[in-house]
């Protein structure tokens, strides 16, 4: 199964485009830091992460400002060009 949550903050926005189909599409950049215990021993986590949305959550991510702290819900694939993940935003709600 192919499910990922994260919670992270957005620190880029592209602009809004739309596909072929006229779907609205989004690719953001999102930024995850915790602390994380890894065999009893505490752990910095950071991480960025590229992510798309599309629809409405597209538009909705689009008028979200900068550093906006959210929960996000989505699956992870490959990039188009083969280099890399791009986790697919199918939900998400801020925190």
């Amino acid at each position: 199964m192919n499910q990922f949550q994260l919670s992270a903050v957005v620190v880029q926005v592209q602009s809004l485009r739309y596909t072929p189909a006229g779907i609205p599409a989004l690719n953001i950049v999102l930024e995850h830091g915790s602390e994380i215990v890894e065999m009893d021993t505490p752990r910095l986590v950071k991480l960025q992460l590229k992510a798309v949305a599309f629809g409405a959550q597209a538009e909705v991510l689009s008028r979200q400002g900068l550093d906006s702290a959210c929960e996000f819900h989505g699956f992870l694939t490959n990039a188009r060009n083969g280099k890399g993940v791009v986790f697919h935003i199918q939900d998400f709600s801020k925190t």
